[in-house]
């Protein structure tokens, strides 16, 4: 087991849920409740790192983190230091492609909750914030649990975007599904195994929770 890689992938899991949850429950409730023109275009740009071959969005962010594009010539002027093959930099890529990830299952629990619930609670005095945090959040945790279940998860196991933004530096950007493709180029068939192993049991733990937390949901609801 290669534990400097295990440590950055979990580092890297837990910082992009603990950024993308609270701006998945902003964005999929601000989805969920608005009407305006080109709401399925903002629809789209969130989903498309779903359908996008990981390789391509690595590739695209590869060239907007360098030092030549606006975005990574800005942050080399902020902090004076580069954005690709560091850990910054795969952070930002894996913002950007757990965002459906994050986003939509919030915004699917948010369009469950009754109009009639916002609206008896505006009549009753409270206010937008209030009924956020008394009515809504409590009828959409469910959503939220699998939001950052899905997302954590879905970090660990990124390969194509991590690769190409960060390279493979050791205790920096190298995570456990670089490591297990290098065990592997290596012939080291046992400690690739090992460590696929638990990524397995992750992917199926997190399956688990979001489905038993969507069976819950549908059994309530009957």
């Amino acid at each position: 087991m290669d534990w400097t890689a295990l440590g950055v992938s979990l580092r890297l899991a837990a910082l992009t849920s603990l950024l993308l949850v609270p701006l998945g429950i902003w964005c999929g409730r601000w989805l969920a409740t608005a009407r305006f023109r080109g709401k399925g275009v903002c629809e789209a740009l969130i989903a498309l790192p779903l359908v996008l071959p990981p390789t391509v969005l690595g590739f695209y962010l590869l060239q907007q983190f360098g030092r030549d594009a606006p975005l990574g010539s800005a942050w080399a002027a902020l902090t004076g230091s580069g954005l690709n093959f560091t850990f910054t930099g795969i952070l930002l890529a894996s913002l950007i492609a757990n965002l459906p990830f994050a986003i939509q299952p919030i915004q699917r629990a948010f369009e469950h909750v009754p109009v009639h619930l916002r609206e008896a609670a505006w009549c009753s005095g409270l206010s937008p914030w209030q009924t956020l945090w008394r009515i809504e959040l409590p009828l959409v945790w469910p959503g939220i649990l699998s939001a950052t279940a899905l997302t954590f998860a879905h970090t660990l196991g990124e390969f194509g975007v991590i690769l190409l933004v960060g390279g493979a530096i050791d205790g920096e950007t190298r995570t456990l599904s670089i490591a297990i493709y290098d065990r592997v180029q290596a012939f080291d068939e046992q400690g690739a195994a090992t460590m696929s192993a638990l990524l397995l049991a992750i992917s199926l733990a997190t399956l688990g929770l979001v489905y038993g937390l969507a069976g819950r949901r549908r059994w309530a609801r009957g």
